[in-house]
């Protein structure tokens, strides 16, 4: 079956003339031959000759995405239109009438449809409506019988039963303080605390969809740091030179701090068997989608963390107790997450990304406990380093907490601000908790950025086991941590507090380590452009040179509008040994010699990485990415 589902403001139809095959539909009442309405869901549809075999599951699966996606734009009126004009290869009138009427009884039946309407099958007919234009307002897909309507999600990928797990499992949120209270959501003052205000709204909210434009999408093209792909599937994205500089000094950072915490690193496939033994069970314990290709009559899903190639490689090893807690991490380039359009937007949902993933082996809740607070501590360093605010979220298990209240307490106060603790009936997933540090955006939107999970089951699923001190095999936990989680998200998070910073007037700005370009020499004129190239050259970080013929005014403009850190005037009187006069960024006029410059940046980056450019020195030599 194809669909075709538009969100109208305005919809009407009425009949022109009778087909061939109206005789299948039986006597259509005057009053059913035209019908209008105002907020609408129009689904026009087209029952298949395939759905033949199966009308049932075909009637099913089309009903479950259509009323998905009804209750997602929040439409008054569902209508059920047949459309014969999305298929060359039509069921039979009999078949196609009979599959309408499934998913006609199966909508009026379902809860929260508040108007169902339809348009008569077997007739040609006219049709006016206006569609909303926002992101959500057309959307395309097709179903067979082959496919359970449970099985498959509003896109059409595949999804878990732990995806179906997550929207019905039964959760209670409280509010854990520094002081030791635990006080339920609903009665908790969040006046102090704005952002773990708006975390809180949005996971009570229940809602991920994204109806508008985030403003970090604008802020990515005006940098020319990372875009939209067109020759590729949704949620992937290009990048350029700068935006990849970025991109990879935060890569370099995350293995620094991997490394520094005795983590080893270690590379695996990005595709895995859909039917391996220990994988497909993983797969529907996990709340993701997957992507799945074909290849030599086997189906391989690509994967959505590194999870698996970590597993089989712990699997085959011969680990002592003596070396735990063990830590494997892989910097992967390449994950895949199946995630629904609505979803999608701009930097902070991808349906492909960028994630340090490590994973650590511990002999028991001790020494989990242990780990999980040292990467909790890791983690907050992280986002220290990007300069982001953010919100503590705790998710645990109830019978888990109960035994390790003093735990999860100690976090809240290690963490110096109440957390969002989010207690969930029963255990479904493979961890028994979880923590979040959660970036909230300028549209009330969360992500998830630093996180680690105490997994109590895959290390049986998979048979890694160690040997403890009386040589008998034992079976570990594993921690599941991502310190700085998806790097690309890290670039959202960053862009959009900056948006909501000049929102307020201040000026946008990169962490000093992360600009693209450290410090730009503007020339007084062409003479003085050689002697710009010999400090750019020599400089020990990040420097350009503005050689373009435009006035001194429109460079500086031009530097301001790229949030270049330290823009310096150069004319005679500096090429001739004077002191260096430099605007910084948000902060006063810097006056000195080159060293004092040069060490007054050594102390804004500190032990974190370094690159070169990753343009030409020369401005007038960089072409223009987004125009």
């Amino acid at each position: 079956m194809r669909v075709l589902m538009i969100h109208a403001s305005e919809f009407s139809f009425r009949v022109t003339e009778e087909t061939s095959v109206a005789a299948a539909a039986g006597d259509v009442a005057e009053e059913e031959k035209s019908g209008s309405s105002g907020d609408s869901l129009v689904c026009f549809l087209s029952v298949e000759k395939r759905d033949e075999d199966a009308p049932d599951r075909a009637a099913a699966a089309a009903t479950a995405k259509i009323l998905s996606h009804y209750h997602r734009v929040k439409a008054e009126t569902l209508w059920l239109y047949p459309y014969a004009h999305l298929s060359s290869d039509l069921a039979s009138p009999r078949m196609a009438q009979d599959v309408l009427d499934r998913m006609a009884k199966a909508c009026a039946g379902a809860e929260g449809v508040r108007r169902l309407a339809r348009a008569p099958f077997g007739y040609y007919k006219a049709f006016d409506l206006r569609a909303k234009g926002h992101p959500l307002s057309e959307l395309a897909f097709t179903v067979t019988g082959e496919e359970a309507a449970g099985d498959v999600g509003a896109d059409g990928e595949e999804e878990s039963r732990a995806l179906e797990a997550e929207k019905k499992l039964g959760s209670s949120f409280y509010v854990l303080t520094p002081d030791g209270e635990e006080i339920p959501h609903d009665e908790f003052d969040f006046t102090a605390h704005p952002e773990l205000a708006r975390f809180h709204s949005y996971e009570t909210a229940g809602s991920r969809i994204s109806t508008e434009e985030p403003p970090h999408v604008r802020l990515m093209r005006q940098h020319e740091l990372v875009d939209y792909e067109p020759g590729s599937d949704a949620g992937n994205f290009r990048w350029y030179p700068k935006g990849l500089l970025v991109k990879s000094l935060m890569e370099d950072r995350a293995n620094q701090i991997m490394n520094g915490y005795g983590a080893m690193r270690v590379e695996t496939p990005i595709m895995y068997d859909y039917l391996h033994p220990n994988l497909a069970k993983y797969l529907d314990r996990f709340p993701a989608r997957q992507y799945v290709l074909r290849s030599e009559k086997k189906d391989y899903f690509l994967r959505f963390a590194a999870c698996f190639g970590q597993y089989l490689i712990k699997r085959d090893m011969q680990i002592s107790y003596r070396q735990l807690p063990l830590r494997l991490y892989e910097l992967t380039h390449y994950s895949f997450r199946r995630e629904q359009s609505g979803e999608l937007a701009g930097l902070r949902r991808l349906r492909t990304f960028t994630m340090p993933d490590m994973h650590t082996l511990c002999r028991d809740i001790a020494q989990a406990r242990e780990e999980f607070a040292r990467q909790f501590d890791l983690s907050r360093g992280w986002m220290t380093d990007m300069g982001l605010p953010f919100a503590t979220g705790v998710r645990v298990v109830r019978s888990f907490y109960e035994e390790n209240r003093d735990f999860v307490f100690d976090l809240a106060r290690k963490a110096g601000s109440p957390i969002l603790l989010e207690v969930w009936e029963e255990r479904f997933f493979y961890f028994v908790m979880k923590f979040e540090f959660n970036f909230v955006d300028n549209h009330d939107k969360a992500a998830a950025m630093s996180t680690v999970q105490i997994d109590v089951e895959n290390c049986a699923q998979f048979g890694i086991e160690y040997t403890d001190e009386r040589g008998e095999r034992r079976t570990p936990l594993i921690l599941h941590a991502s310190i700085p989680g998806a790097i690309d998200r890290n670039l959202y998070a960053l862009l959009e507090h900056q948006a909501a910073q000049m929102k307020e007037g201040k000026k946008g700005r990169f962490p000093f380590w992360l600009s693209p370009t450290q410090i730009r020499f503007v020339p007084v004129s062409d003479h003085h452009v050689p002697f710009c190239d010999e400090l750019a050259e020599g400089w020990p970080y990040r420097a350009d040179v503005d050689d373009r013929d435009m006035s001194m005014g429109k460079k500086i403009k031009l530097a301001e509008q790229e949030w270049v850190p330290y823009i310096a005037i150069i004319g005679d009187r500096e090429r001739d040994g004077g002191d260096l006069h430099v605007r910084v960024r948000g902060e006063e006029e810097f006056v000195g010699t080159r060293s004092s410059l040069i060490a007054r940046m050594d102390e804004r980056v500190a032990d974190r990485p370094f690159r070169p450019l990753n343009t030409p020195r020369r401005l007038s030599l960089r072409p223009i990415f987004v125009g």
